[in-house]
């Protein structure tokens, strides 16, 4: 089986949809999928992956299931320094240091301000969801790996969000979602392809293929949006800090 998880086009965060850049960049997404052979479409509930994924939609004649747990992951903490709230990445390199139990894929939900917080209820629940959901399609959770009852090769894609992604993955992997969101930078209408991979037989791990691309918009001679996303280096005061 195969996993596309596709990031939403360029966000108006305010009023959660695309800007005018997003709206060119999930037409040349469609362009990209139009073609392929998805057996089903999963979409987040949020109006910025709603209007990406519609690009597709109507572009393959299809329909997909909107699902709630697949809106973004977007719970605050409480840093315990400051107090401040906070997602559960994006943090400052000094602020990793002092607290590594972040990278544990065991021990990053029993960081006390993780602990403290709804984070560990949420992150169940997100990945139960996702548990049940692989089920359906033929691959029952067992432990690290999915036992695979009904071995297939079909494409499930998923429009989502880049945090929401990231948690997706950490229960696929068994990593932290902190590591994950902290040094992976996924931009907007992006693909990341996970396939299943069954060595052993009945036995099903995933393994990612590809992460992150935007081929459909370098082809286009569109500029991927995420640059604005982050300083690559201190001096650039037109970039995030």
């Amino acid at each position: 089986m195969r996993l596309l998880l596709i990031r939403h086009g360029d966000p108006d965060y305010e009023h959660d949809c695309l800007t005018e850049k997003g709206v060119r960049e999930a037409a040349l997404l469609a362009e990209r999928l139009k073609d392929e052979p998805i057996a089903a479409f999963y979409l987040s509930p949020l109006g910025r992956a709603q209007q990406t994924a519609q690009a597709t939609l109507r572009r393959a004649g299809r329909t997909g299931e909107t699902l709630p747990w697949l809106q973004e992951f977007a719970y605050p903490v409480r840093l315990p320094e400051t107090g401040e709230e906070h997602l559960i990445w994006d943090h400052m390199p000094a602020f990793l240091e002092k607290h590594p139990a972040l990278y544990s894929a065991d021990d990053w939900l029993r960081e006390p301000f993780i602990a403290q917080s709804g984070i560990p209820a949420r992150y169940a629940a997100v990945c139960g969801k996702l548990d049940e959901l692989l089920a359906r399609h033929g691959y029952s959770r067992r432990g690290m790996h999915y036992a695979a009852e009904r071995p297939n090769r079909d494409t499930l894609a998923f429009f989502c969000h880049f945090g929401l992604s990231g948690v997706l993955l950490s229960h696929l992997f068994h990593l932290s979602p902190v590591a994950l969101l902290q040094h992976y930078a996924a931009a907007p209408t992006s693909v990341t392809t996970v396939y299943t991979e069954e060595r052993e037989q009945g036995i099903a791990q995933f393994r990612c293929a590809g992460y992150g691309d935007v081929s459909h918009l370098y082809a286009a001679h569109e500029p991927p949006s995420f640059s604005a996303r982050f300083c690559e280096t201190f001096d650039s005061a037109g970039e995030r800090h």
